[in-house]
């Protein structure tokens, strides 16, 4: 990998430019820090403050927390703040609930790894702070400026240096350690921690004067943004960060390896701080108070070494109140539901229904048409035919348009080439097991190939990753019809799309949320991913992407996903399914003290040996035992969450352009 060029960054001409605001900035702040000294401590000095500074907690430019952004000083330390304006957000739906969970409360540069500067071609530039943990505080947007200003700043007290494979991060206190410039190239940005419990700053400013007063909180991931999609990226042939692709997971633990022997200078503990905002918690218990007795675990396995008790006696829960399963909904059954022109009469007690015994396998395709939300539940049949012709009709018209292009025009095309070649490669390798995509010159495949390249052009911005062709087969499968199976893709994508973010967004809100479902569900567990460096969670990242479709039978893999689509209990159920398969095996994982490479082997392992009805009936219990406090953990926007007003996922004209 390339060595990272250690300059001083005033010899690059924007930082030229911004040290004399730096100097200028210092001169007014250490006025202001004279001003707040009835606030802070005398040992804390205020040396950048900008205000204006927003978050945004959902996909729309228009809903923005508003706040201040500060930077301060206590001994040798820097710390970064950022308080919400109280009562300042532009939208109803940022309640104070949602200021208070965003604020950023004295981080010390001490936790940071990197701060990736965006400058997009319209809009307001913004930053992303990135952690030492590998998480990362949602994009700080500088809508008066000043984002020079603020590296300027930093500049100052920390050791800063342009990383020589991306101009636009920065890595703080690098030191030529040749493992944080490995781990730049797997930066997964938007993805943050959770700051609970006091900062070891004394006298923070807890409040803004007049109508800026902030709220306590933590720190959540900022929503997956569609708006983002054009994004200026760099793009590097030799960084996995940029293809989503399910090997990411065994080039990450290729770094892993290296990381063994130096992962103490990254990741080590500060005795003052811990790893950032998110260990404050690590020694208290879990907020649901159970009895701590042994957890019965599904298979007997021998502990090499004491594992501490699962506080909420998982197996005993998992009785309480996760239900049997049911037979699969039939025909008859199914008709029962429908009133005589074929309007779903309850979609509640149906989806209720389907949650708790799937369906049989030819109703599959009339009833995936309403679970995805190609079909409304009010339609009837009359309508639904009419919809399937019309949008047949549409899907020819999108798909002409790749297949009319000729050899000359693909010669100047370089987009459309590069994502047909990664397109067929993919197809060709996607399910050929499985009787329906079998044998050589298999129709079927061809169909999957013509679905996804013009997927690409329908959703231009987004293209194709892979991973899509692993959700498409099997609605292909069920669907039988090729534009039926385009649309209905069309509609999981809406919900599963942000997992495929170029900037991994919707994949770290996810990863995101589960470290703090585990971290509520069972902090013992928690404590020990943290202890042995696992807090990324990127051991689930398989499961998450492609919703376990490579962990289970083809048949339960279906199963699956007509499940979590009902969306009964909630819809991040997937997020529960994953916590429940972790602390299904907890004592094996603590008790063999596995480690991040072992962990990732182990789980990938687990490949076909997943009980599909327990992990269900596991993830229901712990669904409903976390209730709110479970819902609080998940970021809002996080996927599968649908937009609120999905006709803003594709156009800007009536709002901000971020």
């Amino acid at each position: 990998m390339q060595e990272a060029e250690l300059h001083d960054l005033s010899d690059d001409a924007d930082y030229a430019a911004s040290q004399q605001q730096g100097s200028a900035s210092m001169m007014i702040h250490s006025d202001s820090s004279k001003q707040s000294s009835s606030t802070d401590p005398d040992d804390v000095v205020l040396v950048y403050k900008k205000d204006n500074v927003a978050i945004h907690p959902t996909q729309f430019a228009s809903e923005r927390i508003s706040g201040r952004l500060k930077l301060t000083k206590q001994d040798s330390s820097l710390f970064m703040t950022w308080l919400p304006y109280k009562g300042q957000s532009s939208n109803a739906r940022s309640s104070e609930k949602d200021r208070n969970l965003y604020t950023i409360r004295a981080v010390p540069f001490t936790d940071v790894r990197s701060i990736r500067r965006h400058t997009p071609a319209l809009g307001w530039q913004y930053i992303i702070v990135v952690l030492s943990s590998g998480l990362a505080f949602p994009p700080l947007y500088f809508y008066s400026g000043g984002v020079k200003e603020f590296l300027a700043t930093v500049k100052q007290h920390v050791f800063l240096v342009r990383s020589a494979e991306d101009a636009n991060v920065f890595l703080v206190n690098d030191f030529q350690n040749p493992l944080q410039r490995t781990l730049s190239s797997l930066e997964l940005p938007r993805f943050v921690s959770v700051a609970a419990g006091p900062s070891t700053i004394s006298g923070g400013e807890s409040t803004l004067n007049d109508n800026q007063e902030s709220t306590g909180g933590g720190v959540p991931y900022e929503s997956s943004s569609n708006s983002l999609y054009n994004e200026r990226q760099r793009q590097r042939a030799h960084d996995p960060a940029r293809d989503l692709s399910i090997q990411v997971l065994e080039k990450f633990s290729l770094v892993t390896k290296f990381a063994r022997e130096t992962t103490s200078q990254l990741f080590r503990e500060s005795h003052s701080n811990g790893l950032g905002s998110i260990d404050r918690r690590s020694n208290n218990h879990s907020p649901l108070e159970y009895p701590h007795e042994e957890s019965i675990v599904a298979d007997d396995i021998p502990v090499k070494s004491p594992v501490v008790s699962d506080p909420l006696e998982f197996e005993k829960l998992s009785l309480v109140w996760g239900k049997p399963r049911q037979p699969p909904l039939g025909t008859e059954e199914w008709v029962s539901f429908l009133d005589s022109e074929g309007r779903v009469m309850d979609s509640k007690a149906l989806r209720k229904r389907i949650f708790y015994g799937g369906l049989e396998h030819t109703l599959r395709k009339e009833a995936w048409g309403f679970l995805l939300g190609y079909h409304s539940y009010d339609s009837t049949y009359a309508e639904r035919e009419y919809l399937k012709s019309v949008k047949k009709s549409e899907y020819e018209t999108i798909k002409n348009q790749w297949q009319s292009i000729s050899q000359e025009q693909a010669k100047r095309f370089t987009k459309f080439r590069e994502r047909k070649g990664l397109i067929d490669k993919d197809v060709v390798r996607t399910d050929r097991s499985f009787d329906f995509y079998d044998g050589d010159d298999n129709p079927n495949v061809n169909v999957l190939r013509d679905i996804l390249l013009t997927y690409s052009f329908y959703n231009f911005d987004l293209g194709y990753c892979q991973g899509m062709s692993d959700l498409l087969s099997p609605i292909l499968f069920v669907m039988g019809d090729e534009a039926e199976s385009f649309w209905c893709f069309v509609f999981l994508m809406e919900r599963l799309g942000p997992n495929f973010n170029r900037d991994q967004s919707g994949m770290q809100s996810q990863l995101f949320a589960i470290s703090k479902l585990v971290e509520l569900l069972d902090s013992p567990l928690h404590n020990y991913f943290k202890q042995h460096e696992c807090l990324n969670y990127f051991f689930c990242f398989r499961w998450v992407l492609i919703q376990f479709k490579r962990e289970l039978e083809y048949e339960k893999t279906m199963r699956l996903w007509e499940v979590l689509w009902t969306h009964y209990l909630s819809e991040h159920l997937h997020l529960y399914a994953c916590v429940a398969i972790l602390k299904r095996y907890r004592n094996k994982i603590m008790g063999e003290g596995m480690d991040f490479d072992t962990l990732l082997k182990f789980i990938n392992d687990l490949s076909g040996h997943v009980d599909l009805d327990s992990i269900l009936r596991d993830a229901e219990a712990l669904c409903i035992c976390a209730g709110e406090n479970g819902a609080a953990c998940i970021p809002p926007g996080t996927p599968p969450s649908l937009p609120l007003d999905s006709s803003l996922l594709y156009s800007q004209q009536d709002d901000e352009v971020l």
